[in-house]
């Protein structure tokens, strides 16, 4: 019987990591996580954002309430057990998306500092920039294009964050944005500015 020479074959010792992924992508990978009320403009910011980094040739994921809470966490509701869990696994996800190469943007409310600081610890702080989209309830309620405030203003909504259920800010935003002062371009070029030194290589 013939013996293979052990040279022929690589030897696998090891998953390919993060450093891999990155280099492949040309990018370092980021987590940018927009916290804020129901509409204060955290999705729209977003999708702005991601737009210019996949226009500059970086790849990007946004997780927000409505691709996550339709699937992976399609069977949690809004209790604070369950709110720590929808925060937990989207964490958890974004820190596979991080160690891909991938600048995952995540776009929740996120009503708690221990919330944002475990989704931080999980995903590693290093990697975590945290953006507090700081445009006042007024506003939010003025824009309420799903109708909730006002379903949450006669109590058809419960645990409503801002209305029935305290929204607490960042104790120490890497960035604000306020949505009823800045315009969109203004808020993304903000955003640049802090994003693009950390994912270039």
């Amino acid at each position: 019987m013939e013996v293979l020479d052990n040279n022929i074959y690589p030897i696998f010792d090891r998953m390919m990591g993060r450093e891999d992924k990155e280099a492949l992508l040309k990018q370092h990978s980021l987590m940018i996580w927009f916290t804020g009320l129901s509409g204060s403009g955290k999705s729209t910011v977003a999708i702005a954002l991601e737009r210019e980094l996949h226009r500059r040739g970086l790849l990007c994921r946004i997780l927000d309430g409505d691709n996550i809470r339709s699937g992976i966490n399609n069977n949690l509701g809004f209790t604070e057990t369950d709110r720590v869990e929808n925060i937990r696994r989207i964490a958890e996800v974004s820190k596979l998306f991080i160690d891909t190469g991938i600048i995952t943007i995540a776009a929740f409310i996120s009503p708690s500092n221990d919330l944002r600081k475990m989704a931080a610890e999980i995903i590693g702080r290093e990697n975590f920039l945290e953006v507090f989209v700081n445009t006042p309830l007024e506003v939010c309620e003025q824009r309420d294009v799903k109708g909730l405030y006002a379903k949450a203003r006669r109590g058809e909504i419960k645990n409503f964050t801002g209305i029935s259920a305290p929204f607490e800010a960042p104790s120490h935003p890497d960035l604000t944005l306020d949505t009823s002062k800045l315009t969109l371009e203004e808020s993304v070029n903000l955003l640049l500015e802090k994003i693009l030194p950390k994912v270039s290589r």
